[in-house]
């Protein structure tokens, strides 16, 4: 057996062997979830046939962590088998369940009380294969709520698009977020800083910027050279999107969005068009990141341009989370009324 024809046997193994790892893994996931789901449903059902009193059913759980640890050993404290209780309450099926997902995801997923949102995180943190620690940092960071206001207008047809779905990327649009969030640099709020420095770190930081970025994005580099006539000129920061097959440019900005950051990136974009772009590729996309974004400004600055130009803002801090849920609340509410108004003026006429 000459080299290649035992690289070619090594391989098939391999292939076989992490098949397998994968298979078991997901058996045991399946196992360990159905388990904590019967055991749930198996309080739950006692508390109902019994129609506990408030005061023992109060004192249930803690009693029962005694006894089960005792007889069989840890992992049954109160917490625990609240958890187990949850999972069954939320999954009243079992099959709904993901196979892909381990008991930490879930437990992470039971702190979402939003079932749309949950939903979401569940559909995503399947999809993109998140970590634990990884899917920690999206509901940490509201990434449901940033994703409907990224377009600034949530509505119910997006709501559920995202908890069915999760993050379709079918257009440039979809991989935008409002905002985006640079905790994982640990600058301060309201700490000043150049845009070479807040490159700098993100670069040094890429892979939780390519996280936060999304499902598909390759770096590319930093600083990438544009020649246009005898002028040199150099983007931030170059990515290539899997998804999309396109490049993204992104255009770092430390103050308010201007008119003229539009057309430098415009002028980006049609030089990747015409000089970088490969046969297969589709055309660039362009994200001017800044403090912040007035929606007059990107309005003029953005409309009618023949590229893909977005303005989105960033922020070094984890954004309130009761704030980012009454924003989207608002645009529902908005969405709605102005529906109705417009269902009422139809009547009339």
């Amino acid at each position: 057996m000459n080299h290649s024809e035992m690289d070619m046997l090594v391989a098939e193994i391999r292939a076989i062997m992490e098949a397998a790892r994968t298979n078991l893994s997901r058996e045991v996931n399946m196992t360990m979830l159905s388990t904590y789901w019967q055991v749930g449903r198996t309080i739950v059902e006692r508390e109902q046939n019994g129609k506990l009193k408030a005061q023992y059913g109060a004192r249930l759980l803690p009693e029962l962590s005694k006894r089960l640890t005792n007889e069989l050993g840890r992992g049954y404290s109160r917490s625990n088998l609240y958890n187990m209780r949850e999972l069954y309450l939320q999954y009243p099926k079992i099959q709904t369940t993901s196979g892909k997902l381990s008991w930490s995801h879930y437990l992470e997923l039971l702190s979402v009380h939003d079932r749309d949102a949950r939903a979401f995180y569940e559909q995503e943190c399947s999809n993109a294969r998140w970590s634990v620690e990884e899917l920690k940092r999206q509901i940490g960071t509201s990434l449901f709520e940033r994703l409907l206001m990224s377009d600034g207008k949530a509505n119910k047809e997006s709501v559920l698009a995202l908890a069915t779905e999760g993050i379709t990327m079918s257009r440039p649009e979809d991989m935008l977020k409002e905002p985006y969030v640079f905790e994982f640099l640990g600058v301060p709020e309201n700490k000043p800083m150049l845009e070479k420095d807040l490159e700098a770190k993100l670069v040094r930081h890429i892979e939780d910027f390519l996280l936060e970025l999304g499902r598909g994005f390759m770096f590319v580099g930093s600083q990438q050279r544009v020649t246009i006539g005898n002028t040199h000129y150099y983007v931030d920061m170059v990515f290539y999107n899997k998804i999309l097959n396109a490049y993204v440019l992104i255009d770092l900005k430390m103050g308010d969005l201007r008119i003229e950051h539009a057309g430098q990136m415009n002028a980006y974009l049609n030089y990747y068009k015409t000089e970088v772009n490969d046969e297969g590729d589709n055309p660039p996309v362009g994200i001017i990141l800044c403090k912040t974004s007035k929606d007059v400004v990107a309005e003029y600055a953005l409309g009618g341009l023949s590229n893909q130009v977005f303005a989105s803002t960033y922020v070094y801090y984890i954004p309130d989370k009761d704030v980012l849920a009454g924003e989207v609340k608002a645009l529902l509410e908005q969405e709605n009324s102005e529906s109705k108004l417009n269902n009422d003026d139809g009547e009339q006429s």
